[in-house]
């Protein structure tokens, strides 16, 4: 057994992800952990980053499997992004 303060194998990769992500990516990461789901303007307003680098930050994020969208039924042109655990919670 291991002790509390030993990380097993998926904590340390997880770990080397995210120290490998962007600090755009990082950013987009720590709302998206506190507010869970959110549409592109509010990541816009709560990271302040221009819009060419939040896009960026998005893009790494999704294709390294940590983020996914979902279409806004509301308005079709918008999307969610959620973290790729908090799908499973809402299907």
């Amino acid at each position: 057994m291991h002790s509390s303060k030993t990380l097993t194998k998926l904590e340390l990769i997880i770990k080397l992800m995210i120290e490998e992500l962007p600090p755009s990516a990082k950013l987009v990461l720590k709302v998206l952990e506190n507010k869970r789901i959110v549409k592109f303007s509010e990541l816009q307003r709560e990271t302040n980053l221009p819009t060419r680098t939040l896009r960026y930050a998005i893009r790494v994020l999704k294709e390294r499997g940590i983020i996914k969208t979902l279409p806004c039924l509301e308005d079709a042109r918008q999307r969610f992004y959620l973290l790729v655990d908090e799908c499973y919670k809402l299907e």
